[in-house]
């Protein structure tokens, strides 16, 4: 059974930095295709970041250049580095674990920025 726990969200000021970590069990993560999305109210979710087993990675145009996307295959965790945050990063954000083709998601983490 393929399980995903996020954390590291949390309330911060404009201009500030989080850091999102995702742990995965049940498969053999160094072969998993990994994502972070995120979604804010009524609105569709929507690609923040992801990242393969070689370690190439693709960021959404909103955060190019301000968050960065790593994997630590020994520790089974990917991770979301956000610098920079706006407001309208504001979201509840989900770890996505996608292998052999299947998409597992995390629960979901809430992250707030205010003005």
């Amino acid at each position: 059974q393929v399980q995903l726990v996020e954390s590291g969200g949390g309330s911060v000021q404009a201009g500030g930095s989080l850091r999102l970590s995702c742990v995965v069990s049940g498969t053999i993560f160094s072969k998993n295709f990994m994502g972070w999305y995120r979604q804010a109210p009524g609105r569709q979710r929507e690609l923040v970041a992801t990242i393969n087993s070689g370690g190439s990675t693709n960021y959404g145009d909103s955060v190019k250049g301000r968050f960065t996307i790593s994997r630590d295959n020994a520790k089974n965790t990917v991770h979301l580095q956000m610098n920079s945050l706006k407001p309208e990063d504001t979201a509840v954000y989900y770890c996505l674990a996608a292998p052999g083709g299947l998409n597992y998601w995390g629960q979901g983490t809430q992250v707030t920025v205010s003005s």
